[in-house]
């Protein structure tokens, strides 16, 4: 049945959730059947491209723990339109071996028939994937007026724990305020050979490294942001205007926006467990990453010098002060803080932006929280990526991170 041909169709569109971003961004059902059941809580979506282990990650799905709500998994297979022959052909049996496994295992959860997708090429990729899958999710939420469905990324070679949808589930029933949520992750290693293992162990506590050093210069929004391992709801998804279309890095930005809109928990109590595998299809990322390590262009063993971190806590601290500050009073500022710090801000022309800001906060409270909107996770990685040109250089990981743990009594560490 398409959505328009249910007879509360018209009616429900005008006073759901998501009709303007359905709306605007001309979305259309793509799946079949086009509603979901009535009692759907939770929906998870997987972007599958050239993927031939999708059947061990529906594997593991289905051997989770049952939910109290109904499931749909979304497989959205898609290729670049101008793929080679051998990837749509590929694409296509990956079709039909996901029809014939949902036909033969009769899981308890459904997953909505959607064909193979062809997508524009000069978006073609992870992001514009992952929006397509959420996107479908959203709309058929809106169908059902459910702004509080759960959106679940995952990926096509990602394995999760037997309480994988229970966690997500009492998660959100014991926070009820929490836009989203991101889940503990640890890369599959079993069978890896030594080389790879030994970067993805570095990769990861590299990982729980930088989010940790992000804790400890008062940076609230420190949050790991790993396309497999986080969930939001359908109302935030679509108020934060969907996920982007980046061919690497969007779940990075899809999460650091969000944190604008509201707060983003963290799940512990359950796993999911991505693919330790090298590739080449994004320019960033885990496997990029992971392929200089074993072609001998990236060293994992070196990361951020600690001392960038400290230095940038200095700001932060005082950022209050910063509330309706002078000219005269921040070129004061600039001196008394470490010159890395105070280099950047003038190199970045911080004042101009910072002043852009004042005019817009009426009280100190709503300065405090915009500001680090102003000096947001892309800022960070700016500062940090420009104090290391001139000022450190990158040190040793493990010395890097003991030094971390002797300073901070923060939890962020594994």
């Amino acid at each position: 049945m398409n959505p328009g041909d249910h007879p509360d169709f018209f009616y429900i569109y005008k006073k759901v959730f998501a009709g303007k971003y359905i709306e605007k961004q001309k979305i259309v059902a793509i799946a079949s059947p086009a509603m979901p059941p009535k009692s759907t809580s939770l929906i998870v979506v997987i972007p599958c491209f050239r993927e031939p282990d999708i059947l061990k990650t529906l594997d593991s799905l289905a051997e989770c723990n049952h939910p109290n709500g109904k499931v749909e998994v979304i497989v959205l297979i898609n290729h670049p339109e101008d793929a080679l022959p051998q990837e749509v052909v590929f694409n296509k049996k990956t079709y039909e071996d996901v029809r014939y496994w949902h036909k033969v295992n009769h899981p308890f959860f459904t997953i909505p028939d959607i064909e193979p997708i062809p997508l524009p090429k000069k978006w073609a990729g992870a992001g514009l994937a992952r929006k397509k899958g959420m996107d479908e999710a959203a709309r058929r939420f809106n169908t059902l007026n459910k702004p509080d469905g759960l959106i679940v990324s995952l990926d096509a070679d990602t394995l999760v724990d037997k309480n994988y949808f229970e966690e997500i589930e009492k998660h959100f029933q014991n926070n009820s305020t929490h836009i989203g949520a991101t889940l503990a992750f640890r890369h599959q290693t079993e069978g890896v050979e030594p080389k790879l293992k030994e970067g993805i162990t570095l990769y990861e506590k590299y990982l729980h490294y930088y989010r940790g050093a992000l804790a400890y210069t008062g940076y609230p929004y420190a949050l790991f942001t790993i396309g497999s391992a986080f969930v939001v709801t359908a109302g935030a998804y679509v108020k934060r205007g969907g996920m982007n279309r980046r061919k690497a890095g969007e779940d990075f930005y899809f999460l650091q926006n969000l944190t604008r809109q509201g707060t983003i928990g963290e799940i512990k109590t359950t796993c999911v467990y991505p693919s330790a595998r090298v590739s080449d299809r994004v320019p960033f990322g885990t496997g990029p990453i992971l392929q200089k390590w074993l072609d001998g262009t990236e060293n994992l063993n070196l990361t951020y010098n600690f001392e960038a971190f400290a230095r940038l806590k200095t700001l932060f601290d005082r950022k209050e002060g910063l509330y309706k500050i002078s000219e005269l009073n921040y070129n004061r500022l600039l001196k008394s803080l470490p010159e890395p710090v105070s280099e950047f801000l003038i190199h970045d022309g911080f004042y101009s932006q910072l002043s852009g800001l004042n005019k817009n906060c009426s009280t100190l409270l709503i300065f405090q929280k915009r500001f680090f909107e102003l000096f947001n996770a892309f800022k960070i990685l700016k500062f940090l990526n420009y104090s290391h040109e001139k000022f450190y250089r990158k040190e040793d990981l493990y010395k890097q991170n003991e030094r971390l743990q002797n300073i901070s009594s923060n939890n962020y560490m594994p």
